[in-house]
């Protein structure tokens, strides 16, 4: 994403949080399903921090990279790695690549959308990003390198294309069926790299046109298929995609890959990782869900099965919880619900000012009142808060207290959508179970972006909602 200017660096909000009365069961805070759009824990009860990211997997292991972030500010912060077997539960394994000293991603820089492949020829691990300065006006396409797949990875600079750096932000990469590996670019340009992924050896398709932002590619038999979004900076738009048989062309502009007006279900696509099984392959479509200026504790992840049909592609339905097989390849339904705890409900009690209205066929409780706050009490294994985005959502303040009023879980949700849009925007990790109460307090103000002009785009307000919870027993 582009087009922001820099803002000044404030103090970080402690976006989640997992007290010590539960430190010794953290390896019990795991997941039995693939969620999207909400915070996701790792192995410390920690946010995942892994946007504009891909994936490798090595043997039975996918290794995650992506931008780790801090809150009120898009200064480069480090590139993080998380491994998973299920694409589910991710354990942080270290920052692959930190801030470096000084220069190019050094403080006060800007470092995006990393992707690891291994050359094939030299067994090395090489990560290409997009590295910056703060306001976005010295771009290049910059690598680094590794023994490990988890590093640390070494800095090396510019990649360079007969000598000279590549002088573009948004790319990103991928890896054909012979191991060649490939840099892709924002437009629709794609170079083919040298064996040793070190630099760049041809230039194999000229920009398809202009925009083409977050350029992801991936192979299905004989088809390629090239997904993009349209320049709106962090916004979410409809993403489209392109077909061929060739890396060289031509080209076919097919259409959106959701259905039009859900902006691509609120995300923007960063990667598309392949899962084979013995039964099929399955593709995953991976995108982020962006929450500037809170992109280290509301920023989230919208991960859903793509359906392929011949040379079509299509998300056709949001899928808020879904399961992948990675042993089969195959999709299954999401975990059952015991128990819908309504907005009404005797057992939610409000704080503050609420008013309740309607959007569509449900009613909603909504709030704008700076610390207003709506709790509910519930017996399970896990919860998910069911709430109203809209177009004048804000932040909201999750805790989650065990029956003897600990904090075992924090994190702040955005609540932001372009068009309303129903949806669970909070899920707890399978929990021992218990009696918990969850609590959303309004923080008092909501997503927004600046761009190099200094016009403002966003949320209208800062308002949450309450619709429900869903219990698991």
């Amino acid at each position: 994403m582009i087009g922001l200017i820099a803002l000044g660096r404030v103090s970080i909000l402690a976006s989640a949080i997992v007290y010590p009365q539960v430190s010794s069961a953290r390896e019990s805070l795991r997941y039995d399903a693939i969620h999207s759009g909400t915070p996701w824990f790792d192995q410390r009860g920690l946010p995942v921090s892994a946007h504009g990211g891909g994936i490798i997997k090595v043997e039975d292991t996918y290794y995650l990279f992506g931008e780790a972030h801090r809150d009120m500010t898009n200064a480069f912060a480090g590139f993080n790695c998380y491994s998973s077997k299920d694409l589910v539960n991710w354990r942080f394994e270290r920052v692959a690549l930190p801030v470096q000293r000084s220069g190019a991603l050094g403080p006060e820089t800007v470092g995006e959308r990393p992707k690891v492949m291994r050359s094939p020829v030299t067994g090395e691990y090489v990560m290409l990003m997009h590295a910056d300065t703060i306001d976005y006006r010295g771009q290049f396409v910059g690598y680094a390198t590794a023994k490990a797949v988890t590093g640390p990875y070494t800095f090396q600079g510019p990649l360079l294309f007969g000598g000279k750096p590549i002088k573009k932000w948004d790319m990103g990469a991928f890896q054909d069926h012979d191991g060649a590996g490939y840099l892709l670019l924002h437009g629709g340009d794609i170079y083919r790299l040298s064996d040793d992924f070190r630099s760049v050896q041809e230039h194999v398709h000229k920009a398809m046109e202009h925009g083409f932002e977050s350029p992801t590619l991936f192979r299905d038999g004989d088809v390629y298929y090239f997904i993009g979004s349209n320049l709106t900076g962090w916004e979410r738009n409809d993403n489209y995609y392109f077909t061929a048989t060739s890396l060289k062309g031509p080209w076919t502009r097919q259409g959106l890959i959701a259905p039009q007006g859900t902006l691509t279900w609120n995300s923007q696509v960063t990667f598309v990782v392949p899962v084979k099984g013995s039964a099929r392959k399955t593709y995953m479509f991976m995108g982020d869900r962006w929450s500037y200026p809170r992109q280290a504790s509301a920023a989230t992840y919208v991960w859903q099965p793509l359906i392929i049909e011949g040379d079509r592609l299509a998300m056709p339905a949001y899928r808020d919880a879904w399961r992948v097989d990675i042993a089969q390849g195959t999709i299954g339904s999401k975990p059952l619900i015991n128990q819908i705890i309504t907005d009404d409900d005797q057992q939610v009690r409000y704080t503050g000012s609420w008013r309740q209205i309607t959007a569509g066929h449900s009613t909603h409780h909504v709030t704008d009142e700076g610390n207003a706050s709506v709790s509910v009490t519930f017996t399970g294994k896990q919860a998910s808060l069911l709430s109203l985005a809209s177009p004048d959502g804000g932040y909201a303040r999750i805790v989650v207290r065990d029956r003897k009023g600990n904090r075992l879980l924090s994190s702040i949700v955005d609540m932001y959508s372009k068009y309303p849009m129903p949806t669970v925007k909070f899920v707890t990790p399978l929990l021992p179970t218990g009696t918990y109460t969850i609590t959303a307090s309004a923080v008092g103000d909501g997503w927004y972006w600046l761009n190099k002009k200094g016009e403002r785009s966003g949320s209208a307000g800062h308002a949450i909602s309450f619709d429900g919870l869903l219990i698991r027993r």
